[in-house]
């Protein structure tokens, strides 16, 4: 299961991490979210150790949201030493997400 992250604890899960991080992006009501979710869910067991990913709800965390121009949900954005590295919006398959974090691995 992917981390649930806050905007109370996006600083310290995301930005200090000194593992890739994916974060998801999402919100209850989003269609293609309830799509991309067991994905990512998926992604957060075969990357355990490995890599941090986890899910930011919007609605209930806005902040870093609009820090970095989510506009648009499903967005998924890959961080490497508290930099944005990588960003797909939108529903694309799991090996998007995969190579994205095996590409900094």
């Amino acid at each position: 299961m992917a981390l649930a992250i806050t905007d109370a604890t996006f600083e310290d899960v995301v930005l200090k991490s000194e593992k890739p991080v994916l974060v998801d992006f999402w919100a209850a009501w989003c269609g293609p979210c309830r799509m991309v979710g067991p994905v990512i869910d998926e992604i957060s067991s075969e990357y355990d150790g490995k890599a941090v990913v986890g899910k930011v709800d919007v609605d209930a965390n806005q902040e870093f949201a609009a820090k970095y121009g989510v506009r648009n949900i499903p967005t998924v954005l890959v961080f490497q030493n508290g930099e944005v590295v990588g960003r797909q919006v939108g529903v694309a398959p799991k090996k998007t997400y995969t190579d994205a974090i095996d590409a900094l691995l």
